[in-house]
């Protein structure tokens, strides 16, 4: 799963669209990993939600968690479909956490709303799609404070969320890449410590792809694979600096999830961590699973040796669709069976 293996002396094998798109965000990184904002913000173009379901087969609608924070998310919901049956059938939560850095990219983003559209229709759940504040306006520990209260409001509100089937809250599953399944993770581990107190909202399981772990260490993978695609260790240094307390060092508690000094709590979900060879993150991402199966917990790791960082929002990849039909299985073996909780 890490190491560096032959990745280094090859090139991953991608169609001229991919490459395109993984070229123009490479540009928006100065060499020092520092973001050129202007010029991001003119490539990143954004999706409007969609009321009727039309080709997809998906509605989509904006919802304000906390107004005074500007904290909202996007609600994706399949189509109730003909059969009357399927359409009374309770669907599962995935809360989803974007990728970026903690610094880019919103909910709203183009590659992430089709993407939580095709994890709409591929898994049949509604999925809720996390608008968290970025840094470094807004620093550790906003995000993971943010996915809480998006926990919470679906705890308290999912009766009155515009999703057009019913979902059973005992089904919930959190969800991210980089980033994203760094705050999946963080956010897993406080659910879970806040356990105690009776909520609806069950995590049933915890999807982490390619999720961004680090230290003040290089890994092999890090320098074998620097530059190998649009993310480089300069980026990666950069992303921590902007989110990490001012002062801190990659080996924050953040950052560095692994080894024994790994919090997780009881109630710690079931994870599935998605690797790729290419990823110069995969060391960091082999520790991580290190750590969850050293304290006992079940981690279901789903491999792509070929696979880039930020795969899975690129349809025409093989690989991406194949992830869909991994996280629909996941999601299929750890989903309640118990549907007294649907609302």
């Amino acid at each position: 799963m890490g190491g560096s293996d032959d990745h280094a002396r090859r090139k991953p094998s991608l169609p001229w669209t991919v490459r395109v798109q993984l070229a123009a965000l490479a540009l928006v990184h100065r060499r020092d990993g520092s973001v050129r904002r202007l010029l991001f913000s003119l490539g990143d173009l954004k999706s409007g939600t969609t009321s009727r379901p039309g080709a997809s087969g998906v509605r989509s609608a904006d919802v304000t968690i906390d107004a005074s924070r500007g904290l909202w998310a996007r609600v994706f919901s399949p189509s109730s479909g003909a059969d009357a049956d399927a359409a009374a059938a309770p669907v599962p939560v995935v809360v989803y956490f974007h990728g970026g850095g903690f610094v880019l990219f919103s909910a709203a983003s183009r590659p992430y709303d089709a993407f939580c559209r095709r994890l709409c229709r591929g898994l049949r759940a509604v999925v809720v799609s996390v608008n968290y504040r970025l840094a470094p306006g807004h620093r550790f520990p906003a995000a993971y404070d943010d996915g809480v209260a998006a926990l919470r409001y679906l705890d308290a509100n999912a009766d009155s969320l515009p999703a057009h089937v019913p979902v059973d809250l005992s089904s919930c599953f959190l969800a991210g890449d980089s980033a994203g399944g760094n705050i999946t993770h963080h956010v897993a581990q406080r659910w879970a410590v806040a356990a105690v107190s009776p909520t609806n909202l069950r995590v049933a399981g915890a999807v982490l792809i390619q999720p961004f772990f680090g230290g003040e260490e290089r890994t092999a993978a890090e320098v074998a694979l620097d530059g190998a695609s649009a993310l480089s260790v300069a980026a990666t240094d950069h992303f921590w600096k902007e989110f990490l307390p001012e002062g801190a060092t990659r080996d924050h508690e953040a950052a560095r999830v692994c080894g024994e000094g790994v919090k997780l709590a009881d109630a710690f979900p079931p994870a599935m961590v998605v690797v790729g060879g290419f990823d110069l993150l995969k060391d960091w991402q082999a520790r991580y699973v290190e750590a969850l199966r050293g304290k006992g917990k079940p981690v279901w790791v789903v491999e792509y040796p070929d696979a880039v960082h930020g795969f899975h929002v690129f349809p025409e990849l093989t690989d991406s669709g194949k992830f869909v039909e991994e996280m629909k299985l996941f999601v299929q073996e750890h989903k309640s069976t118990n549907t007294k909780r649907a609302v």
